[in-house]
């Protein structure tokens, strides 16, 4: 059984937890369902590689199949447009969080409030805050993290899970999306 607990001992998150993201055609059938997804990623994107290949890469791959807006962090941006990707937004990843608890914000391009956001690659406490933030001020939106790390805020999340079997979710994610 995998592990949903959180990742950083001590953090308690209340009596509402994630739900374990154990397959990838759960997370396939979560983004398919979303009506406006948006995807917030941070500088981990940059750090980490999944089967060789740099996370920003699959990332890039997953918005382009599921036609997700991207926000980048101050520190991510180069790197998506180095590779030929153009975010939607730029912007402190505590901004988009607090733009999201609005209800009547449209969003980045003024036409609806999002109902799915993603979040990857940003440090865990910051991500931890965000999605306790998300969960109690915006009940309208689901959220979902991509880091092989439980965010038991989230409303999916991996499971603690080595990086090898988080690889291989994500690859599954990506090449799932596309059928």
């Amino acid at each position: 059984m995998p592990l949903a607990e959180s990742w950083q001992t001590a953090e308690i998150p209340g009596p509402k937890k994630a739900s374990l993201i154990i397959k990838p055609d759960i997370a396939d059938a979560i983004i398919r369902r979303a009506k406006r997804p948006i995807m917030i990623v941070g500088y981990g994107a940059v750090e980490y590689e999944v089967e060789g290949i740099k996370l920003i890469e699959c990332l890039i791959e997953l918005a382009n199949k599921g036609k997700i807006p991207v926000v980048v962090t101050a520190s991510t941006a180069r790197e998506f447009l180095n590779r030929g990707f153009s975010p939607a937004a730029l912007m402190p990843a505590v901004d988009i969080g607090n733009r999201l608890t609005d209800p009547a914000w449209k969003g980045l391009d003024g036409k609806e409030s999002y109902d799915l956001a993603i979040f990857v690659g940003l440090p865990y406490s910051m991500e931890w805050t965000i999605l306790s933030g998300l969960k109690h001020f915006a009940p309208y939106l689901k959220t979902m993290t991509l880091d092989c790390v439980y965010q038991p805020n989230a409303s999916w999340s991996f499971p603690n899970s080595t990086i090898k079997d988080w690889a291989a979710n994500l690859r599954g994610i990506v090449e799932n999306l596309g059928d």
